[in-house]
């Protein structure tokens, strides 16, 4: 099998109000997490959304060759509602960052799991509620890195 290509990957969580989003070292072993972004539901279609502008500009500051996103797959792994919602952003969002291409990578259970993460380490309420979208993007890209690692090995 090919070895994982050498390069930044952002790993993004794409919610209704936020958007939360990690990065890799460029060996892709590590993911940590980076920014949580305000969702631009006020852009017109015509419009980029204000969040896939920042999202092109993290792409670009950190030269990413691959963007990972979340895809909400419910616990009987159907595609429900929510992973309507993220395939249609992810859709704009390929147009957007273009070349770069952009990954669905089955997040089941990552905010959950992020959640617990932080309860453990004793952050909760609002502090959670600021940093859960970005620990769900470390879960989401970490779980792929290992993903390509198993694969590789």
């Amino acid at each position: 099998m090919a070895e994982l290509s050498r390069g930044v990957r952002l790993g993004v969580d794409v919610g209704q109000v936020r958007v939360g989003v990690s990065r890799s070292d460029p060996h892709g072993i590590l993911a940590t997490p980076l920014v949580t972004l305000a969702r631009d539901l006020t852009a017109e279609p015509d419009t980029v959304p204000s969040d896939m502008t920042e999202l092109a500009h993290l792409v670009t500051e950190h030269e990413a060759v691959e963007v990972v996103v979340g895809l909400p797959v419910n616990l009987a792994g159907k595609l429900g509602p929510a992973a309507q919602h993220v395939t249609a952003y992810v859709t704009r969002l390929a147009d957007v960052i273009a070349p770069v291409p952009v990954t669905l990578s089955d997040e089941r259970m990552s905010t959950v799991v992020a959640s617990r993460r932080l309860a453990e380490r004793g952050v909760r309420g609002k502090r959670q509620r600021a940093v859960v979208d970005q620990a769900a993007a470390v879960e989401i890209l970490q779980s792929w890195l290992d993903a390509q690692r198993r694969r590789t090995e």
